[in-house]
């Protein structure tokens, strides 16, 4: 199966290196899943066009460093390959602000959460037990750095994944073929201790800030969430 994987946004400038693009972390964590699958790009943060929404195998959306309420030029046309994917039943997956754009696309509720930045490692309820998440426990540990937030989702959309602080973490799809998550099981635990790091008095306090990148210290569950993610992905392309 061939991820078409739309970029969206881009590392922070302060942590590029090796990786200013975050297709890399997602190739990696489908790699690791064992599923063999191929991977294309489309730089919608460099202007390249969205492709035929119907024509891909699978779609991934990635984060953003903006907010589905910017001004940006491929927002509103962002919007509507997600709403032809969906009719289409295209095998589509969104994190973080991939997670919130779907469901603003498909008539849910995203802004900036008056809980404010949500950082480090975060525990998750399973709420749903969708057959191809039956593998996941009932609690699962991933990292988050957000700070906007699906505040009501979709009609269409059920919560599998939630938390105090993020009641709709994770939304599956009627359609049985569109998943979205908040947190980022592609990044690495170095790369979110790094996130942590960049909210160290902008705007978090230095205790806040030590105190989640110790909780970063203990195990997150990305590959379990990986190989759900990349089970519902496969499924949903062959029916």
């Amino acid at each position: 199966m061939k991820l078409t994987l739309l970029q969206v946004g881009e590392t922070p400038p302060a942590m590029r290196g090796d990786r200013p693009r975050f297709q890399p972390f997602f190739e990696t964590m489908f790699d690791e899943t064992g599923y063999g699958f191929g991977y294309e790009h489309v730089l919608i943060v460099d202007g390249e066009p969205f492709p035929d929404p119907g024509a891909v195998e699978g779609v991934v959306i990635t984060g953003s460093a903006h907010g589905v309420y910017d001004d940006i030029a491929w927002m509103v046309p962002l919007r509507a390959f997600i709403r032809d994917a969906y009719a289409s039943n295209t095998p589509m997956l969104g994190v973080c602000f991939g997670h919130q754009i779907i469901a603003d696309a498909l008539g849910g509720e995203v802004r900036k959460s008056e809980k404010g930045w949500g950082i480090g490692r975060h525990v998750y309820g399973m709420n749903n037990r969708h057959e191809t998440l039956a593998g996941l426990p009932g609690e699962i540990a991933l990292a988050a750095s957000h700070q906007d937030q699906v505040i009501v989702p979709p009609e269409d959309a059920e919560v599998f994944l939630s938390s105090e602080f993020t009641p709709n973490a994770g939304l599956v799809y009627g359609n049985g073929a569109t998943i979205s998550i908040q947190p980022h099981p592609e990044f690495d635990v170095g790369f979110s201790k790094a996130l942590v790091e960049l909210r160290r008095d902008n705007p978090l306090s230095d205790d806040i800030v030590d105190e989640r990148l110790n909780s970063l210290d203990r195990p997150v569950d990305n590959a379990l969430m990986a190989r759900a993610l990349a089970g519902f992905l496969l499924k949903a392309k062959n029916g």
